[in-house]
């Protein structure tokens, strides 16, 4: 089975000058704007880092929450942030970080296999795969 997912950006103007918008298949994005001021400055809009912080939050968020599913949970509240490094790298950038912090409330869970399917979800969620960069994650459990 295979997935297939669709995204698009336009970039108008080259360079510092130039203006983006990126768009998603499902619109929950539809033209957002981008470009460097969004991306090294603190304009208004969107940034690569940032979709891909977005991404891999979500996708490990709903990994654990699969796993803790098919041990038998039911109910439970998982709240992760994703912080993504972008380094100077040469004559370019390098992603080389997305950090994963997660806090989450599963009623008759233990601590210990909370972290157990919690690292597994780090490993196993599909934007970890992509990934060629260091993941950490900081977990906190509530019980």
């Amino acid at each position: 089975m295979t997935i297939k997912k669709h995204g698009s950006a336009t970039y108008e103007g080259l360079g510092k000058s130039g203006k983006g918008h990126v768009s998603t298949e499902s619109g929950a994005l539809s033209a957002q704007p981008y470009g460097f001021n969004t991306r090294f400055e603190d304009g208004n809009g969107t940034n690569p880092e940032e979709l891909i912080a977005a991404a891999h939050a979500s996708c490990f968020t709903m990994a654990l929450a699969f796993q803790l599913a098919d041990t038998g949970h039911e109910d439970g509240t998982l709240t992760t942030d994703a912080q993504v490094s972008l380094e100077k790298d040469g004559d370019g950038f390098t992603v080389t970080k997305s950090a994963l912090s997660l806090k989450g409330k599963v009623p008759g869970l233990d601590e210990a296999k909370f972290m157990e399917l919690a690292e597994k979800a780090k490993a196993n969620c599909p934007i970890s795969k992509l990934l060629n960069a260091e993941i950490t994650l900081d977990a906190k459990f509530e019980g």
